[in-house]
């Protein structure tokens, strides 16, 4: 039986360069193959075909390092339906992947998480929705003075023991550890974490320039949420966030929603960092695709209202915002083309996490994770792994 053909009479976005006039032959929920419309082999001309107008572009689905919920639903709530209604909220944004991020809280709600991930991978994590790819596990190995909107109350130091029965709780599941390597045991754990295959991000930390540079010897690769929730940057101590941009070793998440940072930060971070070394997330936590209001995070109150979410002391705890929302905003932020906007949001991330050989790009032998974007950067339609999840009305 044959599959779907796309055929692009606008923009595809490819690894290296944008092209128009392109076809894209969709079988078994994979790429099979890409290239020039009048080069297609006629044996694909039997296959249902998809137009897709000149007024509109292809680009590789996106994929989301750090999100804790969408749509209602968080990942801590530990349940199947929770991940569930994330899987089935993202691709109405552009997104195909995703890590399951959770947050600080007590060992025991940690834990269920955990499970709850590792059960629903196994059971639910079919075609024609965003795939869970992983988890994030932000906190509790964190510095209590740049905790942000984490509670307090359960911030550890590292604990490599504990952290192995978390990551045997979640079946392997943990692909990226937000920790402050300034603290106690935090190189130690940096190693162990890069020694198991784990991706070490410093967040949530106080680390001066030299501590960032000690943790990165010992094999941090990451860096979470630039500038929020870190020392910031000064022209005597280059702090977290300049170390973040000087090392090359680091790949670093942006909040491009305007709020969390400054569009001109944005573009100089953009300047000083380069396009491969930069990575676009949401942060995202429940509220997202809902009305503005009071939400739980973590178990504590957050009040969403005005583009924003905040504590009630007014610190940002996560955002609502969306993929293709980031895509547009560090387009315009720091007049980036759309092949670059697009790979800091689909190539470096999946590259980041070590499945770039199944998503984050469109290439023969790929997940078929692809999505059609209107000249705004609206989406229309959201192909995961070759089934349509998501069609705007």
């Amino acid at each position: 039986m044959l599959g779907t053909l796309l055929a692009i009479r606008g923009k595809a976005v490819f690894e290296k360069e944008v092209k128009t006039n392109q076809y894209v032959y969709i079988e078994g929920g994979k790429i099979v193959a890409a290239g020039p419309l009048s080069e297609m082999p006629a044996k694909y001309e039997q296959a249902e075909v998809v137009e897709i107008p000149n007024s509109h572009t292809v680009v590789p689905g996106f994929v989301d390092l750090h999100i804790h919920g969408a749509a209602g639903a968080d990942t801590m709530d530990a349940t199947p339906e929770a991940l569930a209604t994330m899987a089935e909220a993202l691709p109405a944004e552009g997104t195909t992947a995703f890590l399951a991020t959770t947050i600080t809280q007590e060992h025991g709600n940690i834990d269920l998480a955990l499970k709850n991930a590792a059960g629903y991978c196994k059971a639910d994590n079919g075609p024609g929705k965003a795939e869970v790819v992983g988890v994030h596990l932000e906190g509790p190995f964190i510095n209590t003075k740049r905790k942000g909107a984490q509670p307090e109350e359960y911030i550890l130091d590292p604990d490599i023991e504990l952290f192995s029965k978390w990551q045997e709780s979640a079946d392997g599941l943990i692909k990226l550890v937000t920790m402050a390597p300034e603290l106690e045991n935090g190189l130690e754990f940096v190693e162990y974490l890069d020694k198991n295959g784990v991706v070490a991000s410093i967040g949530h930390t106080d680390a001066v320039y030299e501590e960032v540079e000690k943790a990165v010897k010992a094999g941090a690769k990451h860096v979470t949420h630039l500038y929020n929730g870190m020392r910031g940057m000064h022209h005597r101590e280059p702090g977290t966030a300049g170390a973040a941009l000087l090392f090359k070793e680091l790949m670093v998440e942006m909040i491009v929603d305007g709020i969390h940072i400054a569009p001109k930060m944005v573009k100089l971070s953009v300047a000083a960092k380069g396009t491969d070394r930069l990575l676009l997330v949401t942060d995202s936590m429940r509220a997202k695709c809902l009305n503005a209001g009071v939400y739980d995070l973590g178990g504590q109150d957050v009040t969403v209202g005005d583009g924003k979410v905040v504590l009630a002391d007014g610190t940002l705890a996560g955002s609502i915002l969306k993929m293709n929302e980031a895509v547009r905003n560090v387009a315009k932020f720091s007049d980036l083309s759309l092949l670059d906007a697009v790979k800091m949001a689909s190539e470096n991330p999946a590259r980041q996490i070590g499945i770039f050989g199944k998503k984050g790009s469109i290439a023969a032998g790929k997940d078929a994770d692809l999505v059609v974007l209107d000249t705004g950067m609206n989406v229309v339609k959201t192909y995961c792994r070759g089934e349509l999840a998501f069609q705007k009305s």
